[in-house]
This record gives C-alpha cells, sequence and structure tokens, in this order.
C-alpha cells in the first residue's frame, strides 16, 4: 500500500492543484462580477453569444465534475476474497447483517453462509410427500421470510418455520408459467420475473402464507433478475436485452441502455446499494457496472471474471458477484 501511495502521489498533487485553482479563478470571477451585475449599467460588454457559450462550458465542467467526484469514490477490481462454490450459483442474497444465501444448479437447497464461506445452515428443497424441488433464485425479507422460486415446477415457495424448536417446511406461495428472478422493494412487496411470459409479478404475503394484492408489469422480454430501484421503485433485466426502470407505481420510467447510450451484451444480476446506484451484471461483457443516480456509468469489475451472472450489495462498500466459470462468490471492494 505505501507503494501505491507513493506512485500515485504526482497525480494526486496535480489534481489538487487544479482543483485549488479551478476554485480560486471562480471565487474571483464572483467576487467581481456581483456588484457590477447589481450595477444599472447591466452586462457592459459582455455579448449574448460570450455568455451562452461561457453557460455551456460551465454546464460541461459540472459534468465532468461530477464524473470525477463519481470516480474518486468508487474502486475497480479490488478483490478482497473468493468463497468457493459447489457448483454454479443460480441465486445469490446478502441481508443487511451480512448473511449470505445461495441456491445452485444441481443442490436443491439454500445454503446459508457468512461473508468469511463459513457455513451457518442450510435449508433442503423439499415438500412433503412430493420430494425435492429445483430453486432458481432467492430472496429474503427483514424479518428473515425466505423465498425461492423454482423454473421447473413453476411455482414460488417459502420457508416457513413452524416453531423455534422445529427445522420449519416449504410452503407454495403462488404458481407462474417461469419465475426466475425473485427481490423485494422498498415496501416489502415481493418481485418475481416471470421469464417465458415477459412479466413483473408484485406481492405481499400474510400471515397463512397466502399472495395479496398481486399486480403484473408486461412488456418485458425474457425478465432474468429484478431487484429493488431506487425511491421506492424497481429494476430487472432482460436476456441479452436492457435494464429497465420502474416507479413505486409500477410505471415504466426507461432503460439504462436507452438512456446512457450504454451497450449492454446480457445483462443478468442486479441489485440496488444504499445510495440508490443501480449495479449490473453483464454476462457476456464480464464486468460489473454501476449506475449512478445522475452521471455517466462507472465500471467496477473489468477483469477477473469468468461467467458473472449474480450480484448483491454487502455493508462496508462491498460487492458479492456469483462467478458460475470459477464456481465462487467473489467480494470486492467497490468504494472508497
Amino acid at each position: 500500500m505505501p507503494h501505491a501511495m507513493d506512485t500515485n502521489r504526482p497525480q494526486k498533487e496535480r489534481f489538487l492543484r487544479a482543483m485549488h485553482a479551478l476554485q480560486a479563478t471562480s471565487n474571483h470571477a464572483l467576487q467581481v462580477a456581483s456588484p457590477l451585475l447589481e450595477h444599472p449599467g447591466g452586462l457592459g460588454p459582455l455579448t449574448g453569444p460570450h455568455l451562452h457559450h461561457l453557460v455551456q462550458q460551465s454546464q460541461d465542467l459540472c459534468v465532468e465534475l461530477d464524473r470525477v467526484g463519481h470516480l474518486l469514490r468508487f474502486q475497480q477490481d479490488q478483490l478482497l476474497r473468493c468463497i468457493a462454490t459447489p457448483g454454479g450459483v443460480r441465486g445469490l442474497h446478502c441481508s443487511l447483517d451480512g448473511t449470505l444465501y445461495l441456491t445452485f444448479d444441481e443442490s436443491p437447497c439454500v445454503q446459508i453462509l457468512d461473508l468469511s464461506g463459513h457455513s451457518l445452515h442450510s435449508l433442503p428443497c423439499s415438500l412433503p410427500g412430493t420430494g425435492a424441488f429445483a430453486s432458481e433464485d432467492v430472496t429474503v425479507t427483514g424479518s428473515g421470510l425466505v423465498l425461492v422460486s423454482s423454473l421447473v415446477h413453476r411455482a414460488v415457495y417459502a420457508f416457513h418455520h413452524l416453531s423455534k424448536a422445529s427445522q420449519g417446511e416449504w410452503v407454495k406461495i403462488l404458481t407462474f408459467e417461469s419465475p426466475r428472478g425473485l427481490g423485494v422493494d422498498a415496501l416489502g412487496r415481493f418481485l418475481v420475473a416471470d421469464y417465458v411470459s415477459g412479466l413483473v409479478h408484485s406481492f405481499s404475503v400474510g400471515s397463512t402464507f397466502k399472495a395479496i394484492g398481486l399486480t403484473t408489469v408486461p412488456g418485458l422480454c425474457g425478465p432474468r433478475y429484478v431487484s429493488n430501484g431506487p425511491d421506492g421503485g424497481f429494476v430487472v433485466s432482460e436476456e441479452c436485452g436492457d435494464v429497465h426502470l420502474f416507479g413505486q407505481a409500477h410505471q415504466l420510467l426507461g432503460s439504462l441502455g436507452s438512456r446512457l447510450e450504454h451497450p449492454f451484451g446480457n445483462p443478468a444480476g442486479v441489485c440496488t446499494d444504499a445510495e440508490g446506484n443501480i449495479i449490473v451484471v453483464d454476462e457476456q461483457r464480464k464486468e460489473v457496472i454501476l449506475f449512478p443516480r445522475a452521471g455517466p456509468p462507472v465500471r467496477l469489475v473489468s477483469k477477473g471474471l469468468q461467467r458473472p451472472t449474480g450480484v448483491a450489495c454487502a455493508s462496508h462498500g462491498r460487492l458479492l458477484v456469483a462467478d458460475n466459470g470459477d464456481n465462487c462468490v467473489k467480494i470486492f471492494k467497490y468504494q472508497v
């Protein structure tokens, strides 16, 4: 680390000098201009075209400073550790307390780990009388209710603790044509990406594990993963397509690709961090991109990934990426 600090010192000093010069010049211009602009004489020899040019340059500079601010706040390719997994990861969820929930390609269970990779618990995905079911994605509410989707069995299941002393059991909540990605929005409603139907379903679960207030958002093409979004909405990725943003009332707000002219390859896992930044895994391009609330996208991970699919945020600026090419979950540090 000291070597890296010494290497970057000339660039840091150059940047600080540039910022100080900009601040000093803008403060001087403001001190000179303020009393003159308040005088009845008006703008003096300052012409309209000159003023237009100044305004445009100021706007461009503000955009560039915002971009620089984002780049300073984030880190790239800072791998902290890898957690080995028994095969490919299908679903990835990280709770606020740092508990990691995983589902796998060939293992019908939900594996619960800490962020050091130590196993805490395992929930076999099996129904009494019908046997095991294949689990696709997993999500967990703030109260600890675990939900999984099953593409093969066309259903969403919840894990019900019968009592503190019992192991609990799975309960079927709803049946859909092709449920894949799961999420929970800011209001605690569950989100289900219905792949073949091109739908996203939203609902709550009552005390008797019945779905309440089921609503459906149509018009998508191969929705793959879904997550809570900024301002109470949600965000959903389309296979080999785009990433769409929806508002709290389920209205379409646009897409990241078209809004920012960002070319996606195959967007997969999506999540939103505590600051409202949207983070997307691009499986084809083997990268992870952060889309801030304002400003251009930032590549958080651009090397070292083989086949990334899922993504989740953890505390202290950590990012979890399921890399099925390496059969592991990779933890990165993405915030300074």
